[in-house]
């Protein structure tokens, strides 16, 4: 007769009412898509490695890509990046970065007021704070249910996607894995609408309404859309559920895609284009938003404030003012602790 010989397990690892993983603190992973950690040229050359080498952000063969990235992209574009984000860094750091940490913390106060016992960590898809060590963090605190929420109200494969799969391949090393849910997307979520609404509104009661309100989201290539990508269609959602509240003003707002990168066709209309054409048609003030943005960035303080700028100004317009992302906006930061707190239902 064959005989099993084992340690005696801890009668703990038998009691159903042992702490497990319904038990502990719930946790909130909030990930954005990244940022260098200093504005120099060694830098963003290690964060545009890493970034553009995601083959869910350069959907080329492999091989043929690192031998553009390597020897073309690399050699040249962090030089030429890194003073333009020297131009918006802030005292604390990368305002992505930075804004993303306020928000983290003020939802994580939020919903504790409400009584709820949740961490809340904020990780970078790309770059530092890195999801692999968030996702420690949090279940090092005992969080075996965590709701992964990527910072982007529009879902598109080479933003919300990639960041789903960074999370599961760090858990795919695991024995115990934590309960996963996902937020996805909000596109017409009512709380994210009324908050641009109020933003837009607050901007108007200072300087008035201008003669056209542009809103900006980032570009994608047309292929993309074309392989079943749902992000335009999200888009075109927050930009009809914007409209419909601004009733009468919903009149003035436009949309348009900015940030191409490459030759192929992206998302049109272009947003620099389109701000030249008006220029030149003789449109006298515009007003531009980035609602697929929740915290600026160098494609909202640079892109648009400084370089459309000068291009909407060169073009005959007279007048362009940029209303800033949502970032840790208070209204805001109430409104997506309350998203967060409907999907983290059943739980609480």
């Amino acid at each position: 007769m064959t005989r099993f010989i084992s340690d005696t397990p801890d009668p703990r690892a038998l009691d159903p009412d042992a702490a497990g993983p319904d038990r502990g603190p719930l946790g909130v992973l909030l990930v954005n898509l990244g940022t260098p950690d200093a504005p120099t040229p060694a830098a963003v050359r290690r964060y545009l490695a890493e970034f553009l080498s995601d083959p869910r952000v350069v959907e080329l063969p492999s091989w043929l890509w690192q031998i553009i990235l390597r020897l073309f992209v690399l050699t040249r574009r962090p030089a030429v990046i890194a003073p333009k984000y020297a131009e918006i860094w802030l005292e604390r750091g990368s305002p992505l970065l930075v804004h993303g940490q306020d928000l983290a913390e003020g939802v994580a106060q939020t919903l504790r007021d409400q009584g709820l016992d949740v961490r809340v960590e904020l990780a970078m898809r790309y770059g530092q704070p890195a999801i692999a060590g968030r996702l420690d963090a949090l279940m090092a605190a005992g969080c075996g249910r965590i709701l992964v929420a990527p910072l982007y109200p529009q879902y598109a494969a080479s933003t919300t996607a990639t960041a789903v799969d960074a999370v599961n391949a760090h858990l795919a090393h695991l024995r115990h894995q934590p309960t996963l849910r996902v937020l996805d997307r909000f596109p017409q979520d009512s709380a994210y609408i009324e908050a641009l609404h109020q933003s837009i509104r607050t901007h108007w009661e200072q300087v008035g309404p201008a003669d056209r309100l542009l809103l900006s989201f980032h570009g994608l290539p047309q292929s993309c859309v074309q392989r079943g990508d749902p992000y335009f269609r999200d888009c075109m959602r927050t930009a009809a559920a914007l409209r419909t509240r601004l009733g009468a003003d919903g009149q003035r707002l436009y949309v348009s895609f900015q940030s191409r990168f490459g030759a192929a066709p992206w998302l049109q209309p272009y947003t620099q284009a389109t701000l030249e054409a008006w220029g030149r048609e003789g449109v006298a003030r515009v007003d531009v938003l980035c609602p697929g943005f929740l915290a600026d960035c160098l494609e909202t303080l640079e892109e648009i404030n400084l370089g459309c700028r000068r291009a909407f100004l060169a073009a005959g317009g007279r007048e362009f003012h940029y209303i800033p992302c949502l970032n840790a906006d208070p209204g805001w930061v109430r409104g997506f602790a309350g998203l967060i707190a409907r999907n983290l239902a059943g739980w609480t």
